[in-house]
């Protein structure tokens, strides 16, 4: 009896090892449950969450970093003080909201970096943070290299799976790229008059006296002198169309005294006035803008432009500032050359001083 219960037992315990091996064998070869699956969300939740969010976060390694920060009405950006494209940060958010899993990559830390998708921690990381603030509920996600044109490699920060996900996130910790691109667009066929005050020469005008007039006429032209072609003064009446900004900040912050300002004073047929000053800091180009209404057409208007940008100097391409800005001489054709009558004198001076032949 008792050997007949020792061999039960050892045939137990053999049978007990037989379950467990073949338990392990299956569990290699099923997917577990906690493993990515491909179509389901990146960041589960999101979508619902998308107005809770108060702040956004962008940051890389070399330091470059941008603070979105939910307003009143806009996003502002935080390192400027000034208001947001929204609807690029919008996009953001939903872009992040409809990140699907494509499969899982790699978990071993050694290989993040081929991602882009290691800590962010050190400089050489080519990877972004983005961290999304909500009240109890904030979210961190590295978002690495591009994969083709759809896709990017993404991890969770703190966990240590990689994804490829779709569609495919590239942001940006500039707070440059974050702000509105458009300054204003006034467009050329609403102007009346432009008098530009430039750093070189004498101040002018440029004048139209209808706005089916085509081109622009320039009063009072130095004596002898005339413009290089009939459309030479539209480029000036161009100026304020489509301008687009490059940076802001606040007016009369610190840093060296200012170079003196140049000034375009724009009048639009439709009651419009705006006034442009214009400062150069090496190779910088700064404007500030202010605007009056003598008609309830464009109060509304000189409002909006006052509204947005008093008390900020505007960053803007040189070529635009140069073209706003230009003297008059840029506008007149190549003066002529002086007539050689010095030549002329001593050579007649020769000829009469010559004594007759004989």
């Amino acid at each position: 009896m008792t050997r007949l219960g020792a061999r039960g037992l050892a045939a137990l315990l053999a049978a007990g090892v037989a379950v467990i091996a073949l338990a392990l064998w299956v569990s290699s070869r099923t997917p577990s449950a906690s493993a990515p699956r491909a179509g389901e969300p990146v960041l589960p939740g999101l979508e619902s969450s998308i107005n809770a969010i108060t702040a956004v976060r962008i940051s890389k390694g070399d330091g470059t970093r941008t603070t979105l920060e939910r307003g009143a009405s806009d996003w502002i950006v935080g390192e400027r003080g000034f208001p947001a494209d929204s609807s690029r940060v919008r996009k953001l958010l939903l872009d992040l909201a409809d990140l699907k899993i494509v499969e899982g990559k790699t978990s071993d830390p050694a290989n993040y970096a081929q991602l882009g998708v290691e800590d962010v921690s050190s400089p050489r990381a080519s990877g972004t943070l983005i961290e999304l603030i909500e009240p109890g509920r904030p979210v961190s996600l590295i978002v690495g290299k591009p994969s083709g044109m759809q896709s990017s490699y993404v991890r969770p920060a703190g966990a240590a799976q990689s994804l490829l996900v779709s569609p495919q996130v590239i942001p940006d910790a500039d707070p440059r790229h974050w702000l509105p691109e458009s300054v204003i667009d006034l467009p050329e066929t609403r102007i009346e008059d432009v008098r530009v005050e430039p750093a070189a020469g004498p101040p002018y005008t440029v004048v139209r006296h209808s706005p089916n007039q085509l081109d622009f006429a320039v009063p009072d032209l130095p004596k002898g002198r005339q413009l290089a072609s009939v459309t030479a003064p539209n480029a000036v009446a161009e100026a304020l169309a489509s301008l687009t900004l490059e940076d802001v900040r606040k007016a009369g912050g610190p840093g060296p005294p200012p170079a003196p300002a140049v000034h375009a004073t724009f009048h639009t047929f439709d009651g419009l006035t705006v006034e442009v000053s214009g400062r150069s800091e090496g190779d910088s180009r700064y404007l500030t803008v202010s605007a009056q209404s003598s008609s309830k057409t464009t109060e509304d208007e000189a409002r909006q432009l006052n509204s947005r940008f008093g008390g900020w100097q505007i960053e803007v391409l040189g070529e635009r500032y140069d073209a706003l800005f230009q003297p008059l001489e840029g506008l007149l054709a190549k003066a002529p050359a002086p007539k050689a009558h010095g030549s002329r004198s001593r050579r007649n001076s020769r000829a009469a001083g010559e004594k007759p032949a004989g």
